[in-house]
């Protein structure tokens, strides 16, 4: 599997038409491994091989609908608000959200 960098996820989303949304924005202490971890797979995906063959699982930001603008803020449409603000709101995970367009 190759990896996506984050300047090559930033330019896949300027590539794309002029949105209204929400940008979200989140904090997490590093400290807490296992809720550092439980966010990032959520929002960047994983891999896994439980049984010797590889399973991919598609993060947040690979939806259509979603643009990683950088560290910990991603921009998303007004349908897909409700999925992430949801589980960060779950884990107790500090974030906020404002309303924005880009493009």
């Amino acid at each position: 599997m190759v990896r996506k960098t984050t300047m090559a996820r930033v330019r896949q989303g300027k590539r794309k038409a002029r949105e209204s949304g929400f940008l979200i924005t989140w904090d997490v202490d590093s400290k807490d491994r296992p809720k550092t971890a439980r966010v990032y797979r959520f929002v960047y995906g994983d891999t896994a091989s439980p049984d010797g063959r590889p399973y991919r699982y598609a993060g947040f930001v690979e939806r259509d609908g979603v643009r990683y603008l950088g560290q910990s803020v991603l921009f998303v449409r007004p349908n897909l608000l409700a999925e992430i603000d949801g589980f960060l709101s779950f884990h107790g995970i500090d974030h906020e959200v404002t309303r924005a367009t880009i493009g």
